[in-house]
């Protein structure tokens, strides 16, 4: 019998039927979660085909809220209401609006660690792969039937295995390599796969690094991905979660069999972007300087953590954005916001001209901190840009260095001047 693959031996933990690619099965989850975004349809559907009845496990189900916090409309506050009355029936945890995004909070509480699974109402869940988590997505009435029986059935995907080579000659961050990535590897290459990274590009990363990195996995059609720990992976995940302790890293066996072997060279990456109107329109930002900016938003699920403000402070403190440009600012997380602060970094920017908001998806889906208007020009640090995605105007995504350099100048550009 062939060795097991990442995906494989995380299932293999949780269920005890046999695991092999194509065959479904059915997994005991570890966390079942809920967001403001659809988690009111999940207590709909829980009420409605088991009432009262108590949920799987109390330490196991949870929400969070981070769509729209504190709520914008009457909607999104009833919305998180309805929530707040059932954890309170169900004496379950509710991570509430000042904490952040609901992935991101998973990762510092120590609640999604290496070789665990976690589902939950975010398309983006598959994030956790950066802790060796597997996160996934699922519909309302998936984690409804979750909450109650705290497992679920899963078609095993298949793994492909993807070699990068080649050393940048410039200095480039996660987001840089994951828009390479998607521009190589497009929508379909990996859809519907779980996907494992290896290379010393990928694997020189650190932690805030793998989390930008594999937040793209869903632009990329894949399930999930996961890249193997260095020497300080584990140390980072056990300053991130406070516990003092991470699970050992669930690694590939080295007789394990994947679908496809693909090699991807990225000797000759820079400071890359995605124009609109999909993210794998990439292209090197060199190629794009005559693109004028309007407004610069850092943030989200992909590129919110400390490192990635502490990037674009080092550009903008002592500066000025330019005058008619827009600079706005979303910490991941409530501990991410207060150590920004506590060091200073957060009344730098705001002398620089940005707009520093709470803690949160902001952008996303329409949210909190500013939409553009028709014909204006976004430069994004989060994951899609689809018409629409954060307002009626242009979406570009890029790192936030990209973004702190162009809001200096008022036009796409990685450097000064």
């Amino acid at each position: 019998m062939s060795g097991m693959t990442v995906i494989e031996k995380i299932f293999s933990r949780h269920t005890q039927e046999e695991v092999a690619p194509g065959r479904i099965v059915w997994i005991d989850l570890d966390v079942i979660s809920a967001r403001d975004f659809a988690g009111p349809n999940v207590v709909k559907n829980y009420r409605k085909y088991y009432g009262d009845t108590p949920v799987v496990d109390r330490e196991r189900v949870l929400f969070t809220f981070d769509l729209t916090v504190p709520p914008k409309t009457i909607q999104y506050a009833n919305n998180q209401q309805i929530c707040r009355e059932f954890a309170r029936e169900q004496g379950i945890r509710v991570f509430d609006v000042d904490r952040g995004i609901g992935t991101h909070t998973m990762m510092e509480e120590g609640i999604a660690l290496p070789g665990t699974i976690v589902v939950g109402t975010d398309s983006h869940m598959n994030i956790l792969g950066a802790v060796n988590c597997f996160g996934q997505g699922m519909g309302d009435v998936d984690i409804a039937f979750g909450f109650r029986r705290g497992r679920t059935w899963f078609e095993v995907p298949r793994t492909k295995l993807v070699r990068v080579t080649g050393k940048p000659g410039v200095p480039v961050s996660g987001k840089d390599l994951a828009l390479w990535m998607l521009g190589e590897l497009k929508t379909d290459r990996v859809l519907g796969c779980a996907v494992e990274f290896k290379g010393d590009a990928v694997e020189n990363l650190d932690l805030a690094g793998r989390i930008t990195f594999l937040s793209m996995i869903t632009e990329m059609g894949g399930i999930v991905g996961f890249i193997p720990f260095n020497a300080r992976t584990a140390d980072q995940i056990r300053q991130m979660n406070g516990l003092g302790t991470c699970p050992e890293e669930v690694r590939a066996d080295a007789d394990a069999r994947y679908d496809e072997e693909i090699t991807i060279d990225v000797s000759a990456i820079e400071p890359m972007v995605a124009a609109p109107p999909v993210p794998h329109n990439v292209h090197r930002v060199s190629e794009l300087s005559d693109v004028h900016v309007d407004f610069g938003f850092i943030g989200s699920c992909t590129n919110g953590r400390l490192e990635d403000i502490e990037a674009a402070w080092k550009i903008l403190k002592g500066r000025k954005i330019a005058p008619g440009t827009r600079l706005a600012i979303m910490p991941t997380t409530q501990r991410v916001y207060i150590e920004a602060m506590e060091r200073g970094m957060l009344s730098d920017l705001a002398h620089a001209g940005a707009i520093i908001s709470n803690p949160g998806c902001g952008g996303c889906a329409q949210g909190h901190i500013g939409m553009t208007g028709r014909n204006e020009v976004m430069l994004s640090t989060g994951n899609r840009n689809f018409p629409g995605k954060q307002g009626d105007g242009f979406n570009y995504l890029t790192s936030p260095e990209v973004v702190a350099w162009s809001v200096l100048s008022g036009r796409l550009t990685a450097k000064e001047g």
